[in-house]
């Protein structure tokens, strides 16, 4: 049960091949991100917000900040790879940006500002790519590799139903509406 709470939609997998369909599916969850999250998360109460996802998990106020904080790193990893040649991006420790003050402790509000905002620059900057734009890359140190913009928003758009799955099925599990 732990690894269904922790993965509910499954570990990521890289794809083989990323295809220009793909791109449309990317962008799709790109924009719908911030309404989807807004909608599973509106009606709950401090308690329920405080309440963790999984035993040593993440509260859900955590990960509505976690998206936020990652999807701001994400967006300008993008940016970077757009207008610089291979750069090395900055990675950041998410586990640590999760217990400070503003991930534990306050309103979901702000993350949902920002997420509203980055989203609809995100898709509108991801629509307005070429096709070779895609496959401009940035070397990510902790990966020590470089990817391209298409295999990061295949990361993303898993990573954001990830943490929606994880939301959905603890409403569910907790029998909250």
């Amino acid at each position: 049960m732990e690894q269904i709470n922790q993965y509910p939609i499954g570990k990521y997998k890289e794809p083989e091949e990323i295809t220009e369909e793909m791109y449309a599916s990317y962008i799709d969850v790109i924009a719908l991100f911030p309404g989807n999250i807004k909608l599973e998360i509106m009606t709950l109460n401090d308690e329920q917000l405080d309440t963790s996802y999984r035993k040593e998990g993440w509260s859900v106020r955590q990960v509505v900040h976690h998206v936020a904080d990652s999807n701001i790193n994400c967006f300008a990893r993008i940016k970077f790879a757009l207008t610089e040649d291979n750069p090395i991006i900055k990675p950041f420790a998410e586990e640590k940006w999760a217990e400070l003050p503003d991930a534990k402790h306050i309103s979901i509000l702000p993350s949902l500002s920002i997420l509203e905002g980055i989203h609809e620059r995100w898709a509108i900057l991801l629509k307005g790519l070429e096709k070779q734009d895609w496959n401009r890359t940035f070397f990510h140190p902790d990966l020590n590799k470089s990817q391209t913009i298409a295999e990061a928003m295949a990361k993303y758009s898993w990573h954001c139903n990830h943490h929606l799955a994880q939301i959905k099925n603890l409403k569910k599990q907790m029998q909250w509406k």
